[in-house]
């Protein structure tokens, strides 16, 4: 598996990028599967998202953090939402992963890369409950441990979310 392209988080006003998917109900009235057919040839970085190694998802999410609430508000690629306000994303708990600063260490597989710095939000029903950053710039990094842990079903557990 190769190196995901993250999710999209609006953030205080400004986009960063999650090492980390929420899920979404694929059940839900407003998500339906997308026509991948229309996709422009401008648009195929996202090539990636509809049927390439980058995205074994298959889409990319665009999501916001708005009065301590989690909004998923667009979807790309194998999965779209139906025109309306954004989805408020009470369907999700879990923990955000937003990387910040630069690369420390690159990791080809999943979400594996390690950055100076992480954000890790804790949600819960969708409500934010807490915020805390993770310095990694004196840690040491077991490349080869991170690989392991980022193959699919894992790339989602991450230290220090609770779950690792």
């Amino acid at each position: 598996m190769t190196a995901q392209i993250p999710e999209l988080l609006i953030l205080d006003g400004e986009e960063v990028s999650m090492a980390f998917c929420p899920n979404f109900p694929i059940n839900h009235p407003r998500i339906l599967p997308a026509d991948t057919s229309s996709i422009p040839p401008e648009l195929e970085l996202k090539g990636m998202i509809v049927n390439g190694t980058a995205c074994w998802r298959g889409y990319q999410g665009t999501w916001e953090i708005r009065n301590d609430q989690l909004y998923l508000l667009s979807l790309f690629g194998m999965w779209q939402i139906s025109a309306g306000e954004p989805l408020k994303a009470e369907w999700f708990s879990g923990v955000l992963r937003i990387t910040r600063g630069e690369k420390l260490c690159h990791v080809h597989m999943g979400f594996g890369s390690v950055y100076e710095q992480e954000i890790h939000i804790r949600v819960d029903q969708g409500r934010v409950k807490a915020r805390s950053v993770i310095d990694n710039r004196d840690k040491a990094i077991d490349e080869n441990r991170l690989g392991w842990s980022n193959l699919p079903g894992f790339e989602n557990l991450f230290e220090g979310d609770g779950q690792a």
